[in-house]
């Protein structure tokens, strides 16, 4: 059997991270297209131990990394909120998810929650319903396919915000006189 990855020009895993759920979202691009490969949550609220959540999450995110063979992970940035064990422990559950991608040369692309948000609403601060609404709309993802945990979708949504991020074009860098106008562009002077 092929791997996945034969039918993807490039493939993107999306990391939600959590201590008690985490989201991931595996995003195929052909050509210009993004497309939903998997999407689901890693459940650790069976684990009385943070040691062990934390070991089960590098075990399962290098299992999916050695299903689907991505060629890069997009990761949420934690919230900094005023709550300091939760913060540590959402970082530690980062890092380890991290660490996996790292442990197979995977290159790791950190992204703010509002700027992923932003990239798939339009709107910073818009709810997490409404990421996962229009993550269906753009991916043609049907209403029964949706997830039942909206962390599923936010790591889909990390994923296809790196997808935007780094399909932009790249602007050619602006001369800052004439003259130097000029001499990068002498065939435009006649």
């Amino acid at each position: 059997m092929m791997p996945v990855s034969a039918d993807y020009d490039r493939i993107i895993i999306g990391i939600d991270p959590g201590t008690n759920v985490m989201g991931y979202g595996i995003l195929g691009i052909k050509g210009k297209a993004p497309s939903v490969i998997a999407l689901g949550v890693i459940k650790l609220s069976r684990f009385e131990d943070h040691y062990l959540r934390l070991h089960r999450i590098f075990e399962r995110v290098l299992g999916l990394v050695e299903q689907y063979l991505p060629d890069e992970m997009a990761i949420e940035a934690p919230f900094f909120g005023k709550n300091v064990q939760s913060m540590l422990k959402l970082g530690r559950a980062q890092g380890v998810a991290m660490a996996a991608a790292l442990h197979r040369d995977i290159p790791i692309a950190e992204y703010a929650p509002l700027k992923i948000k932003m990239a798939i609403t339009g709107n910073g601060g818009a709810s997490k319903e409404q990421v996962a609404e229009m993550l269906r709309r753009i991916l043609n993802i049907p209403r029964e396919r949706m997830p039942e945990f909206l962390d599923a979708t936010d790591a889909l949504a990390a994923a296809l915000c790196h997808y935007y991020e780094t399909s932009k074009p790249i602007a050619p860098r602006s001369c800052s006189s004439w003259k130097e106008f000029i001499a990068r562009h002498p065939e435009k002077v006649k």
